[in-house]
């Protein structure tokens, strides 16, 4: 028996110190060990490597990561939670750092660089639904490209991964979707029920996996995030008429790209969506813009 497995149950700590899960802080623990342990295994192989683990609170994940052979850093907010991730880093001397803050304002990565020794970094949690998405979109923005992770192992509402790995033509391909495949490619690996959670949240969670794509097409990040804030706040709309919030006459980017100006958000690739980023950038640097480019 390891020290991780003479923990006392994870319903024990919570009752213990008084953990009783917050909305204010999107919080919902999952306390099935099995599933914990799934979520960890899905991470791919972790000894030698680095996890940062958001929002941990009681410690669930945060054993089954250590004890599949992780060295973990976990951000928490709920100073209640402190103690009881404490009494875990008893356990394994040296193997969990446990850092008291916000993740949406920490840079994670100076943390990961300081205690990962130079070893891979991987982002494993279960994400307060709350902050999931601008934590996301804030990961997907590391500079310089290819990030300080390897992967990101994340769990979001079901609503949330779908629209993480749409495609074009679905109905809830979107600005997310462009954002995620762009620089990365996501996979949803399994559900998890409502049931699952103390206590239980009104929707379905799905565990994503995110692989940061090595080369993701030329893109300046502001200019696509602005297309597609402009193509998808209008989405019923022709891009023709959308695009007139970003310039007043977007013709020349359907000229530099091939895309019809009759076409609708949901209709453009990713690819296509990259293309009127660089047109938009280059029209808005007062550059030529370039001949019309092929569409994969």
């Amino acid at each position: 028996m390891s020290a991780l497995d003479e923990l006392p149950p994870l319903r024990d700590v919570i009752r213990r110190h008084e953990l009783s899960a917050r909305k204010s802080l999107g919080q919902n623990f999952l306390l099935d060990l099995n599933l914990t342990g799934k979520i960890a295994r899905a991470a791919g192989p972790l000894d030698g490597v680095t996890v940062v683990e958001v929002g941990p609170g009681p410690g669930g994940l945060t054993r089954a990561l250590l004890a599949e052979g992780a060295r973990v850093i976990a951000v928490e907010r709920d100073a209640r939670a402190l103690d009881a991730l404490a009494e875990i880093s008893e356990r394994v001397p040296g193997r969990l750092e446990v850092v008291a803050g916000d993740a949406l304002a920490l840079d994670l990565s100076a943390l990961a660089a300081r205690a990962g020794g130079g070893g891979p970094v991987r982002v494993v949690a279960n994400l307060p639904y709350n902050i999931a998405t601008p934590l996301l979109i804030g990961w997907l923005s590391a500079e310089p490209w290819p990030p300080w992770y390897d992967a990101l192992v994340l769990m979001f509402q079901r609503e949330v991964a779908e629209r993480i790995v749409a495609t074009p033509g679905n109905k809830v391909y979107g600005r997310l979707a462009v954002l995620s495949q762009w620089r990365s490619e996501p996979k949803i690996l399994f559900d998890i029920a409502p049931s699952a959670f103390v206590p239980p949240p009104k929707v379905t969670s799905s565990v994503v996996r995110l692989v940061p794509r090595a080369k993701p097409l030329p893109c300046p990040q502001p200019a696509l995030e602005r297309v597609t804030a402009a193509a998808f706040g209008q989405r019923r709309k022709m891009l023709r008429q959308s695009l007139k919030m970003l310039v007043a006459d977007p013709t020349p980017l359907f000229e530099a790209t091939g895309i019809a100006p009759t076409a609708r958000a949901e209709e453009i690739s990713v690819a296509g969506f990259v293309a009127l980023a660089n047109a938009l950038a280059d029209a808005v640097r007062g550059k030529p813009v370039p001949a019309a480019l092929p569409q994969p």
